[in-house]
């Protein structure tokens, strides 16, 4: 692992990693700001994962963790495997369930077969990673259909890429689900989340109205790894926005 717990989320520079040129270069910026570590996401640019380590280990980065398309978590776990052994990476991890699982039923299948995955992953020392949004806060019946996802998946090797903003944004309690999870949570998303005319806004870390003292405070107590930085849509350029957030951390104690 990196010295530092903070990691970029390279879906933030999506539009400067369509090239082999681009992603060498955002991944330098990325390095020049204080990062060691990163999330692979959209990277535009497809190599082999060879490739892809010579890069990072150039940049003095390493991977925390990664968002694939859950049709190839299913369909070829073993290339998934090997890709993730050459990137020296644990949490291969999924960022939605396709829309026919979005549904009370589906969320009970969707966990059931990631449970299967993560079955797989944990026999090499892997653990699948979920990533939430705001949409798995709707109810079905009793339930939200996020509650499903982990009350009724494998504890013991499906874990959560817990996102404070969409947790937020769903009506729940960042905090409150960062204790639901304690122990599953190897892995944070942060961004912040200000309000412009009425409207929900993404934001740099610290930026915003979340409650960062006490989204640490809880990090700490259940165990979290990684802390990353990851903001969909910045006002700003987004290494600037990268850096701010990873500025703001630092002057919290986080590092």
């Amino acid at each position: 692992m990196a010295g530092s717990v903070i990691a970029a989320q390279m879906y933030n520079l999506r539009e400067f990693t369509k090239t082999r040129d681009g992603l060498v270069d955002a991944l330098k910026k990325v390095a020049d700001i204080g990062y060691e570590a990163v999330q692979l996401s959209a990277i535009g640019v497809e190599l082999p994962a060879k490739e892809m380590k010579t890069l990072l280990d150039e940049a003095g980065l390493t991977v925390c963790c990664t968002h694939i398309p859950f049709a190839r978590m299913r369909e070829d776990i073993e290339g998934v495997i090997a890709e993730h052994r050459t990137l020296d990476c644990r949490y291969p991890g999924v960022s939605v369930p396709p829309e026919e699982y979005r549904n009370g039923q589906g969320y009970v299948r969707f966990a059931a077969e990631i449970s299967t995955i993560g079955k797989q992953l944990a026999e090499v020392g892997m653990k699948f990673a979920y990533h939430n949004h705001s949409f798995e806060m709707e109810k079905y019946g009793e339930r939200l259909g996020l509650e499903t996802i982990f009350e009724d998946s494998d504890p013991e090797c499906v874990v959560s890429i817990l996102d404070t903003y969409w947790i937020q944004h769903g009506g729940g309690n960042p905090i409150a689900w960062m204790h639901r999870l304690k122990g599953r949570l190897p892995l944070l998303h942060l961004k912040d989340m200000t309000i412009r005319d009425g409207r929900q806004i993404m934001a740099e870390v610290g930026e915003g109205n979340l409650d960062w003292e006490g989204i640490l405070e809880a990090g700490e107590e259940v165990g979290v790894e990684w802390y990353i930085v990851e903001q969909d849509h910045c006002e700003r350029d987004p290494f600037e926005s990268l850096a701010i957030s990873f500025n703001n951390l630092k002057k919290m104690g986080l590092y």
